[in-house]
């Protein structure tokens, strides 16, 4: 029985099946509730992960190991979102303008916020650098952040978070705010919930899911630009 426990602690394959066994659990979650907006299954997923990796005593390196080769995928995932866009592409063109101004702002603002929040709530530097690229996807914002000189495994979590809680209250919010356009929705998505968030703006609509799959794109573009800016005025 040891020697069981020891090969599923060591073993590559066990982050691999516990990363789709939560994220399944998470789907049949979101689908026997009737798509309801709190059963996001990156959210379920790691509620499920998380106690698996404690009871079967995994590292968080080991579980990585595994893990790493589901995340490997993200890579062409996101290039797929190309599809989408292109073929949204007329919509694109209607609102060039205005997007190329209010990507940038939301950039700035979401960098600043973060750090200055921070700073009044008596956090450390460290801390600052750390919450600042929060809204970019967590890949790019690791590499921002360990660049600047902030904690990477800290900004993964920051980033997962700011996704899964725009992906489950933004869509209410802009309700509330009777933002009904699809592109403004989908820009604001990614924007702010980025990878998590485009997930559920393509579920609610195409036109909105091409918008936040270009936003998420062009937010951490924008972020890694203003992040070192950010810093030398800040800090």
């Amino acid at each position: 029985m040891s020697e069981v426990h020891e090969m599923l602690r060591t073993s590559p394959l066990t982050g691999v099946l516990l990363t789709l066994v939560g994220y399944r659990i998470g789907v049949e979650i979101k689908r026997w509730s009737g798509n309801h907006a709190l059963a996001q299954p990156v959210l379920i997923a790691v509620i499920v992960v998380g106690p698996l990796l404690w009871l079967l005593d995994v590292d968080y390196d080991e579980y990585l190991s595994g893990a790493s080769i589901v995340a490997f995928f993200l890579g062409p995932a996101t290039v797929a979102l190309a599809v989408p866009l292109y073929r949204q592409v007329r919509h694109v063109r209607a609102v060039l303008l205005p997007m190329l101004v209010a990507i940038p702002v939301g950039a700035i603002v979401s960098v600043v916020t973060g750090m200055v929040l921070v700073r009044l709530l008596g956090g450390s530097e460290a801390l600052e650098l750390t919450m600042a690229p929060k809204s970019a996807t967590t890949p790019i914002a690791i590499q921002i952040t360990e660049h600047a000189g902030g904690i990477g495994a800290l900004v993964a979590a920051f980033t997962i978070a700011a996704g899964v809680l725009g992906a489950v209250f933004a869509p209410a919010l802009m309700d509330l705010l009777r933002i009904r356009d699809r592109r403004a929705r989908g820009l604001a998505m990614g924007a702010v919930s980025h990878g998590v968030g485009t997930s559920r703006s393509l579920h609610e609509h195409p036109t909105e899911g091409a918008f936040a799959g270009l936003s998420m794109g062009l937010t951490a573009l924008v972020t890694s630009l203003v992040v070192p800016v950010a810093v030398h005025l800040l800090t």
